[in-house]
């Protein structure tokens, strides 16, 4: 049986520790839950990895959308809660760069 923190979590690219995967998932699941806009579930999310993170995070939530981002290394996740596709990356100026297209 999946967690409350996983539940319907799915096709997940990532590339961050262990600990900010279980948040995302967890940000991501109680965004949803919020039932709010994409805009106010991204910004929550955000608001969140800046806090307990450091800035500068970026967040994309949506149904469908395409990206072609830089990020820091071991700071970039992508996956599905239900059919909601959730982008979560940081990334600062004058950091080693990385691309990836999803």
């Amino acid at each position: 049986k999946k967690s409350k923190m996983t539940k319907n979590i799915s096709n997940v690219q990532n590339e961050m520790e262990k600990n900010m995967m279980e948040a995302a998932f967890a940000q991501a699941n109680a965004a949803i839950d919020m039932k709010g806009s994409e805009w106010e579930m991204s910004r929550t999310i955000k608001k969140y990895f800046d806090e307990q993170f450091s800035p500068n995070w970026h967040v994309v939530v949506g149904k469908s959308f395409s990206s072609f981002v830089s990020y820091e290394a071991k700071h970039y996740i992508f996956f599905y809660v239900g059919q909601l596709a959730v982008l979560i990356y940081k990334m600062n100026q004058s950091t080693q760069l990385f691309f990836l297209q999803v």
